[in-house]
């Protein structure tokens, strides 16, 4: 097949996810056509397109760091000021489309309306990958009425819909668009499983002068992202071992003062440093204040060896179980006491949670695995 996937922007996770797809797919004998806003060196080996957009700010789903200077929410635009952006996306799938048999857009967003317009005025089929922080505005009330109506009409044309777990196809989606769930496929995100393994920790303890057992919380310093809940966590088993954070925010100065002698702050931290300081670790210890959509650092803490414990709630159950991690109540006190309790488990008792906790990431996080599922879907829109 000829594919062509659109990106409102680079993106995150959402973003990752649709590079893996692009190269996995490309690596299965599928030319694939990649297009996002200020591309850069995209994805090797896919074609990559670049979107010229008509103005300096760049329309996200969410703040993006990687962005940089002016950009803004289309949840908070007005119909006026996303529709001028419509053309931009257009024009440039419309450069493509020729070339297509099936468009895939992500994000319940302008990007939905785009991939909608151009594969129905080609006469193709095309699928949205609707991940849950392109959706989520609209229960909050936000996204112009006109605009939402655009996206929505656009979701109800897919020829299928993918999510990354039940939650974000039930609680999200079909609550607000009344859409059959056999349209659906429910498709996790993957996992590099090479990168994120028990044994591929190089001599990062000792770089980092790290002790033998310590707790990692990796992301964003930001209220959101809730290092809060950590650093007030580790006060229930800072005796046990320290909590290493990875990533940097407007908090950290705050949260240093606050964590005092329990822990460290490394700041920002290469790939491959952070996959090794994940496979390092005893216990990969988060706490969102919002509901996450899935948690990939779930997987890769369960690809690396290393045992998950989060808040309960969101997408997070379909990966962390009693098995293989700990979900508590989302508050610091017990999920302080979950880290505590899995520190104090046997040795054979934590390294059994481990081996499943691989084995669970080896059957379900396989990118290969996953984009052959993926592959077959495609087929059946076509």
């Amino acid at each position: 097949m000829n594919i062509a996937i659109l990106l409102l922007n680079q993106g995150r996770g959402s973003g990752e996810v649709a590079r893996q797809h692009a190269r996995f797919l490309t690596a299965r004998g599928h030319r694939v056509f990649f297009l996002h806003p200020r591309i850069g060196q995209g994805v090797p080996g896919v074609e990559n397109r670049d979107i010229p957009l008509h103005t300096d700010c760049m329309p996200v789903h969410e703040y993006l760091p990687a962005a940089k200077g002016n950009q803004k929410a289309v949840s908070h635009m007005t119909y006026d000021e996303a529709m001028a952006y419509l053309p931009d996306y257009e024009k440039a799938l419309g450069e493509v489309a020729d070339e297509v048999d099936l468009f895939i857009g992500h994000h319940a967003n302008l990007s939905a309306i785009a991939t909608a317009r151009v594969a129905r005025e080609q006469g193709k089929p095309y699928v949205l990958f609707l991940h849950g922080t392109g959706i989520e505005p609209r229960h909050h009330g936000h996204f112009d009425d006109r605009v939402w109506a655009l996206i929505e009409d656009a979701i109800r044309g897919a020829a299928g819909l993918l999510v990354t777990t039940d939650y974000v196809r039930d609680e999200l989606v079909r609550p607000l668009i009344d859409v059959p769930s056999e349209r659906f496929l429910v498709l996790p995100c993957g996992v590099d499983l090479q990168a994120f393994h028990p044994e591929q920790t190089s001599d990062v303890r000792k770089r980092y002068d790290l002790p033998k057992i310590f707790a990692i919380c990796p992301g964003a310093l930001t209220a959101v992202k809730g290092p809060q809940n950590v650093v007030q966590a580790s006060a229930a088993y800072s005796d046990l071992a320290p909590t290493i954070f990875i990533g940097d925010g407007e908090m950290r100065v705050d949260l240093e003062k606050q964590l005092q002698d329990r822990g460290r702050f490394l700041g920002f931290v290469s790939d491959e440093d952070k996959s090794q300081l994940i496979n390092a670790a005893t216990v990969l210890v988060a706490a969102p204040e919002k509901k996450e959509h899935f948690g990939i650092i779930y997987a890769e803490a369960l690809a690396g060896g290393t045992v998950p414990v989060a808040y309960d709630g969101g997408g997070v159950g379909s990966i962390v179980t009693p098995e293989v991690g700990r979900l508590t109540e989302r508050d610091p006190a017990r999920l302080g006491a979950a880290v505590r309790e899995v520190l104090e488990l046997a040795d054979d008792t934590r390294a059994e949670m481990t081996r499943t906790g691989r084995a669970r990431a080896e059957e379900r996080y396989d990118y290969n695995q996953l984009v052959a599922k993926l592959e077959r879907w495609l087929a059946q829109a076509t």
